[in-house]
């Protein structure tokens, strides 16, 4: 399959993660995820640094891609979302993030399930998609990770949504999905 953001040869490889229900955790309302919206309430899933660093170790880039529509909502401030991101940055050694602050009726190109986030980071950090691997917690994830030509992990988290297609694998969590991409099969 052909590279969607045309990487050069030679690109790197990289794990694109989704942000909440994956790094940190999320509320649960009604089956479905709901992300923070202070620092307060920002809280990293134990392990996410340790498991991000095994990636890096490995040789992947290790990129968040993130839609978080509540900004376009007018329930989260820009504020808030750069101090949870700031904490991110300092606990886990991510190499970007990526955010979508649009909500459905922007009808954007970067709002998982499109791909655009991931396209972004691609040509921006010089990443060989067909080589890379989309890890979310949400049928939308899949969907963004497969448009871009990138192979596909769902953190299954037992929400009340359907899949559009299913992912390469499933997993129970980040270490989980860590352990499948790296070859690592083996429970600990």
């Amino acid at each position: 399959m052909a590279d969607p953001a045309g990487a050069p040869p030679g690109a790197k490889r990289a794990v694109f993660l989704d942000r909440d229900g994956v790094l940190n955790h999320v509320m649960i309302r009604d089956g479905m995820p709901f992300g923070p919206m202070t620092l307060a309430e920002f809280a990293l899933v134990e392990g996410a640094a340790d498991d991000v660093r095994r990636l890096k170790d490995a040789g992947y880039a290790v990129i968040v891609a993130t839609n978080q529509p509540e900004l376009a909502r007018g329930r989260l401030q820009q504020s808030a979302l750069d101090a949870m991101h700031a904490k991110l940055r300092a606990e886990v050694p991510v190499d970007a993030i990526f955010v979508c602050p649009h909500d459905d009726a922007d009808r954007c190109a970067c709002r998982k399930p499109a791909p655009g986030l991931l396209l972004s980071a691609a040509r921006a950090h010089g990443i060989d998609l067909a080589r890379s691997f989309m890890v979310g917690d949400r049928w939308r994830d899949v969907e963004a990770g497969r448009a871009a030509g990138c192979r596909t992990v769902l953190v299954d988290m037992g929400y009340r949504e359907s899949l559009r297609s299913p992912p390469d694998h499933v997993a129970a969590g980040l270490r989980a999905a860590v352990r499948w991409i790296l070859g690592d099969r083996a429970e600990r």
